[in-house]
């Protein structure tokens, strides 16, 4: 009796997530370019990382100081980050606007920082730079290695003219006053 039922909960569940995934297939292929793009930086390809940008945004910041910038981070001798993985979020459906298809996307990484390397006072810095960007209940101290696990929440907006193929346009902060020029009004309404 047991084995009958478990077996129809899988079944239920299989069919319950193959519904969903037919659902919002445009869902998976945001999805998928956001996966992508965190993969290649997690293997510290960060010139495959920046192909997955849309060319729009290097005109809110230019692609060759982009691409430093990922460096600087992801293969920084001194303040080591490794990504941990990406746990998606809310993905909403893509609008047509202005014949291309924009989709914003929630998710949050997890990171791992270590800042072994530094002196005393620059650890202190880049600390509260963590708390400032990602928030004080997001950074949690490893007393057994010496690092930082982050749990940063994002968003980015998926851009496509098919819905197939998607470019992706990284809305935060510091960057939101320039979004303006690339993206409709529509779209940074939901950021």
């Amino acid at each position: 009796m047991k084995t009958k039922t478990l077996l129809f909960l899988l079944v239920m569940l299989s069919f319950t997530v193959f519904a969903q995934n037919k659902a919002n297939p445009d869902e998976a292929s945001v999805q998928k370019s956001l996966t992508y793009f965190f993969n290649s930086l997690k293997a510290k390809n960060t010139n495959q990382a920046v192909s997955s940008i849309d060319p729009k945004f290097f005109t809110v910041i230019p692609k060759e100081q982009l691409a430093q910038i990922l460096e600087m981070t992801y293969n920084n001798p001194f303040v080591k980050v490794d990504i941990l993985g990406m746990q998606p979020g809310k993905i909403t459906t893509p609008e047509l606007i202005n014949g291309a298809y924009y989709s914003v996307a929630d998710y949050t990484l997890k990171l791992k920082c270590n800042t072994g390397s530094l002196n005393d006072e620059m650890k202190k810095n880049i600390v509260q730079m963590m708390f400032s960007k990602y928030g004080k209940n997001n950074v949690k101290y490893v007393q057994a290695d010496g690092s930082y696990l982050i749990n940063a929440p994002m968003k980015a907006c998926a851009i496509s003219k098919d819905k197939k193929s998607w470019k992706l346009v990284f809305v935060e902060k510091e960057y939101q006053s320039k979004l303006s020029k690339i993206l409709p009004k529509k779209v940074l309404d939901k950021i």
